[in-house]
């Protein structure tokens, strides 16, 4: 097997876990690093890129396994433990109907280092506008979130099915704008996410397995476990960074990431498969 290739596999899976659930975008960081590196074929790569978020996936599963625990044994009686699963099933709702609908479509025009970009900058200047507001908390925890809430939330991530947008940037401050706390909208993020990884990373598998050969299994097989330690190490980063700071830095970052890609487009510096 190509050490190479391998390597450009561990580098991925890093990105994934490091991005998946900051407000900075996974998939624009995966499209514009997969394309860098020139790794796999186009087809190839976008199952590589699904499968690998079952890894960040796990990652929050491990990290929050007490809580989770608790949620499935609370579902038999009424209580905070069954409206959390019910507002993750309502919230998970709407992007799976449209993701169903219209992935393949977005795909074809839209998964491009461009477009990607161009979306990072809209993303930071959101971020930016969500920050400056002012924001009256009346959700404290996502033990308190209504399941109107959660379905106002869900729609939110539909916006994630624009690549550059980022899931957790459309959840985390979409529940802002809906009176989340930071921390009750960043650990509902992080709970959507299984649903929402989880099917999307299944379904593309089961769809799209015949472009996959035997070879392929170590090259996910790195990508999957980069991508569950870097995504545990980032989770717990996040929910300490967010006790004492707002998301800005993550504006700032996606604004002058977004133009470095777009200037060294435009001026032929570095030559994007757009």
């Amino acid at each position: 097997m190509d050490p190479i290739l391998l390597f450009h596999s561990l580098i991925m899976g890093l990105v994934e876990g490091i991005t998946e659930f900051l407000p900075i975008s996974s998939t624009g960081h995966l499209i514009l690093t997969g394309d860098l590196l020139n790794f796999l074929s186009k087809d190839k790569r976008n199952v590589y890129e699904i499968f690998i978020q079952l890894g960040a996936m796990l990652a929050v599963i491990w990290e929050y396994r007490a809580k989770i625990g608790r949620t499935f044994q609370g579902v038999s009686h009424a209580g905070s433990e069954r409206n959390l699963l019910l507002g993750i099933v309502i919230a998970f709702i709407p992007a799976a109907i449209l993701g169903k609908l219209f992935s393949e479509h977005i795909k074809a025009v839209l998964f491009n280092p461009i477009a990607v970009s161009i979306a990072f900058i809209v993303g930071g200047l959101i971020i930016l506008w969500a920050e400056k507001r002012q924001h009256t908390v009346s959700v404290e925890t996502v033990d308190d979130l209504s399941l109107k809430d959660a379905l106002k939330v869900g729609l939110c991530q539909c916006l994630a099915l624009i690549p550059g947008t980022s899931r957790s940037g459309a959840t985390i401050i979409g529940g802002m704008f809906l009176g989340l706390s930071r921390k009750a909208a960043t650990e509902f993020s992080f709970f959507l996410g299984i649903p929402t990884l989880g099917a999307a990373s299944i379904y593309s598998l089961i769809k799209h397995r015949h472009v996959l050969d035997s070879p392929d299994i170590g090259i996910f097989a790195v990508g999957f476990v980069s991508s569950f330690i870097f995504a545990f190490i980032a989770i717990r980063a996040l929910i300490r960074f967010i006790s004492t700071h707002t998301f800005v830095v993550f504006a700032w970052y996606r604004i002058a990431f977004g133009l470095i890609v777009l200037a060294t487009w435009h001026f032929g510096w570095v030559n994007w498969n757009a």
